[in-house]
């Protein structure tokens, strides 16, 4: 029986043991042993899908890495120690020396440390593109282009990329296509449907949802997964099987806390429309965001973050912050609780007043993860703080 993909994501288990488990067990071994020598020089060999050393594969990580592929609509995948180290196994499996990628500008801090600061020593070029000017992006292509990387919805910004439109000229000019889907979640949008050749995500966000484990994960095309594993299987940035199994656990229920996020999202915006304190309100799902009709093409919903501008500037992102009496003051989002912060003065404040602008950020921008809680208990936390600020 074909089954839907939020099915697959709750029904996908690691076979049972002799013992008729109901869950799936934790595997906490470094290692895997072999009942003779032809069954492990099989294995070394790449012969049989037998699990040699954890570094490599486990059954807690591949269950992990099943349910997103599903999820996703992926043909494999591999999963990491968290985000940063997918992002950084991407880029350091698919470019090599003299190659050149083209990223939004609109990127997470650390993403942007590593395309400026790093790839440079492996003599790999990087251009910027203007989140805000698409008509310019494909100019930007050069004949050493190997990868367009994008995040959709961009951080903090909540910037949307039309993957349909981007998936047409990554094929067109034969380059990888990597998405980050970290903010959306396969639950909301699926990539792989628009042309993307490559989705990753920070597994610590959303996918978690319960901020307690760190996590990667990588999904796409079989070829270029198999590329990666072979780096990432050698240099190390492995999940621990722990972690992958609270993940892998926390995706049986994705579906039904996104819709609650979503759902709690949309009424906070509603609730903050015409508030004195606040120049705009920006929501993927809001008429008044600029790409609105995009956002409404590629995504089922808008997601559980919202940002807002403060007519204060930064003075008022600080007491708006030290307000709050029940949010959340962390650098983390995706939670079952809901988090508060102020890029301009903490996550982003060391780049320049161009830079930010660059990137969305404004001196009074708030960013809201919208938790599980009672819609009218963050409601009521938000206004408070705002009449405060």
């Amino acid at each position: 029986m074909d089954q839907r993909p939020n099915t697959k994501a709750i029904r996908i288990q690691t076979p049972r043991s002799p013992q008729m488990e109901h869950s799936t067990p934790l595997f906490l071994t470094s290692s895997f042993c072999f009942e003779n020598a032809e069954d492990m020089r099989a294995a070394f060999a790449e012969e049989s899908d037998d699990n040699i050393y954890t570094r490599f594969s486990n059954p807690n990580v591949q269950e992990f890495i099943d349910k997103i592929c599903a999820l996703e609509g992926a043909e494999d995948g591999f999963a990491t120690a968290s985000g940063m180290s997918a992002v950084f196994g991407c880029f350091m499996t698919f470019l090599n020396s003299g190659d050149h990628l083209l990223s939004c500008s609109s990127v997470f801090g650390s993403t942007h440390t590593i395309i400026t600061k790093y790839l440079y020593r492996w003599d790999i070029e990087y251009s910027y593109a203007d989140i805000h000017r698409p008509e310019t992006w494909e100019a930007l292509i050069r004949p050493n282009t190997r990868m367009i990387y994008i995040e959709t919805p961009t951080n903090p910004g909540l910037d949307i990329v039309d993957l349909e439109w981007l998936g047409k000229i990554a094929k067109k000019h034969n380059v990888i296509l990597l998405v980050d889907n970290c903010f959306a979640t396969p639950v909301l949008q699926r990539p792989i449907d628009f042309g993307a050749d490559l989705v990753l995500h920070s597994a610590t966000k959303w996918l978690d949802g319960q901020g307690r484990v760190l996590g990667g994960v990588v999904v796409g095309k079989k070829e270029l997964i198999r590329e990666l594993y072979l780096f990432c299987r050698n240099t190390g940035p492995s999940i621990s099987p722990f972690n992958a199994w609270v993940l892998s656990k926390s995706l049986e229920t994705l579906d039904v806390r996104m819709q609650r996020h979503c759902d709690n999202a949309e009424k906070l915006v509603a609730a903050l429309e015409g508030n004195p304190k606040i120049n705009w309100i920006r929501y993927p799902f809001h008429p008044t965001h600029p790409k609105y009709e995009v956002a409404k093409k590629q995504m089922t919903r808008g997601g559980g973050l919202i940002t807002f501008d403060l007519k204060g500037g930064l003075e008022s992102g600080r007491k708006f912050l030290d307000a709050l009496q029940m949010l959340s003051l962390t650098s983390n989002l995706g939670d079952s609780r809901s988090i508060a912060s102020h890029p301009a003065s903490t996550t982003h404040s060391k780049l320049s007043k161009e830079e930010q602008e660059a990137v969305s950020i404004t001196p009074g921008l708030i960013r809201i993860s919208v938790g599980l809680e009672q819609v009218e208990d963050i409601i009521a936390d938000i206004l408070q703080a705002l009449e405060k600020s």
